[in-house]
């Protein structure tokens, strides 16, 4: 998903070098949107493992 955040921004980039100001700032609004839910898995993943490895290493023990 960050990979699509970063084309998404070099995309809009270059189109706002281009002179496309309108389609160009969608297209980092897109990336914006992507990379924050990027983020916010990343952080329920990270929460989700740390609970799933206490778990375990409570029931191995």
């Amino acid at each position: 998903m960050l990979k699509l955040a970063v084309i998404f921004l070099i995309v809009g980039l270059v189109l706002g070098g281009l002179g496309f100001g309108g389609i160009g700032g969608a297209f980092v609004g897109i990336a914006k949107i992507l990379f924050f839910i990027a983020v916010a898995l990343f952080v329920i993943f990270l929460v989700l493992g740390l609970i799933a490895g206490k778990t375990v290493k409570d029931a191995v023990d």
